[in-house]
């Protein structure tokens, strides 16, 4: 590798996480790790939570400030890459300075869809994506005021759960039958439903919204039972559109995200793309994926690292895991959620327990509640792909741990 080094565009968790792995595996070249955000890269799970709750005391920083300088990692912010040339391996910013690279790494993430009916009313409409968006919502959110969350996805419930928490009044639209139900399996989506009701948020299923005005009540949204919403704050949450404009004008393969092999590497073998932005081939003869989540950027980082410095991967993936607080409850989420049956181990609503997820006689999938130290050894017994009898799983006084450990080397 030349004295041109690597370049990282997106200064997210993925991106400064793939500059940290450069420097932990030994390589000595230049590393440049771009962002166009004018903060120093952050972790995006408080923003939902503790930066509502307590911003003044809450920290969202990936590394220490002076992380960049003592890894000679040239962190530059502010700073937006608006044209590739993969010929002649050169990287053009929105201030006309072009770059040279010998590898690149597009980090570049993904932004909040959007839904241009809640944006045209102006103030008082938010997305929550960035730290900037967090920053804007949280004054919004006063006790006694109303709040009328369109999308019931993971943000959505965190947020319905942050906002209820500070003394706001809540409402949440769905179209799905239950919330969280493209995420979860039936059995959970039921729970968090009736504890975010318990709580006293109002959930408005199978609704969509048709109509969004500002009247003198507030903004008011008509929904596709009829019914209408009144609120002082409205936040929607829909889902993300991965950001592949770059990718895509460079002529890199491109399909919900830019495409990828095992090792990250784009159809340029110089490129390689990384985080919520990559749609990754994890095995040979199935569909890429694009995965969402903080523990995804950091695995897709250590491999395209890994990659470029000629290191060998490891042998197999990790179990896909993620998690989520809200309720006061931290749940835990890993493998397959369309596993076809799942074990209840515990009670579900009375304390700590589990869900175990089969697909025939395989364990496929587990979900903690408050139960995240079993999480290691469900996500062991996951990728060994164990057989346990349904019955041995559900027996609280089986330990995990040591049925992971019985299974043959």
């Amino acid at each position: 590798m030349s004295d041109k080094g690597i370049i990282i565009i997106g200064a997210g968790q993925a991106g400064a996480m793939t500059a940290a792995q450069l420097r932990q595996l030994g390589f000595t070249g230049r590393v440049t790790l771009l962002g166009d955000e004018t903060h120093a890269p952050y972790e995006r799970p408080p923003l939902s939570k503790d930066m509502l709750l307590q911003p003044a005391q809450t920290r969202c920083a990936i590394h220490p400030d002076d992380f960049y300088r003592q890894h000679d990692i040239q962190l530059r912010l502010g700073v937006a890459a608006v044209g590739l040339d993969t010929q002649a391996r050169t990287v053009t910013l929105a201030d006309g300075e072009s770059l040279d690279y010998d590898k690149l790494v597009l980090a570049t993430g993904a932004r909040a869809r959007r839904l241009p009916m809640l944006d045209a009313l102006g103030e008082g409409v938010y997305t929550l994506r960035t730290l900037e968006d967090a920053a804007a919502l949280q004054p919004a959110l006063q006790a006694g005021h109303r709040l009328i969350l369109v999308g019931a996805g993971v943000i959505g419930l965190e947020l319905a759960s942050t906002a209820v928490d500070l003394g706001v009044q809540v409402a949440v639209v769905e179209p799905a039958e239950l919330p969280m139900m493209r995420a979860t399996p039936r059995l959970l989506a039921e729970f968090l439903c009736a504890v975010h009701r318990e709580r006293g948020v109002e959930l408005h299923l199978r609704c969509s919204v048709v109509a969004a005005a500002r009247t003198a009540e507030g903004l008011a949204l008509t929904l596709s039972d009829g019914s209408c919403l009144t609120g002082q704050t409205v936040v929607y949450g829909i889902g993300v559109e991965p950001n592949v404009e770059l990718a895509q004008a460079a002529g890199l393969a491109v399909d919900n995200g830019i495409l990828t092999d095992r090792q990250c590497r784009t159809s340029d073998p110089d490129v390689y793309a990384v985080g919520d932005v990559a749609a990754r081939q994890t095995a040979a003869g199935l569909p890429p994926v694009r995965r969402e989540t903080w523990e995804n950027a950091n695995w897709q980082a250590e491999l395209a690292a890994r990659d470029m410095l000629g290191l060998a991967l490891p042998p197999q993936d990790i179990v896909p895991w993620y998690w989520t607080d809200q309720c006061g409850l931290n749940i835990q989420l890993a493998g397959d959620m369309g596993a076809a049956r799942w074990i209840v181990r515990g009670a579900l609503g009375a304390g700590p327990c589990m869900l175990l997820g089969l697909s025939g006689d395989e364990l496929v999938a587990a979900i903690t509640v408050n139960q995240g130290r079993d999480m290691r050894s469900a996500k062991e017994l996951i990728a060994r792909r164990a057989c346990i009898e349904p019955a041995v799983l559900a027996d609280t006084q089986q330990s995990l741990r040591n049925l992971s450990r019985a299974l043959p080397a």
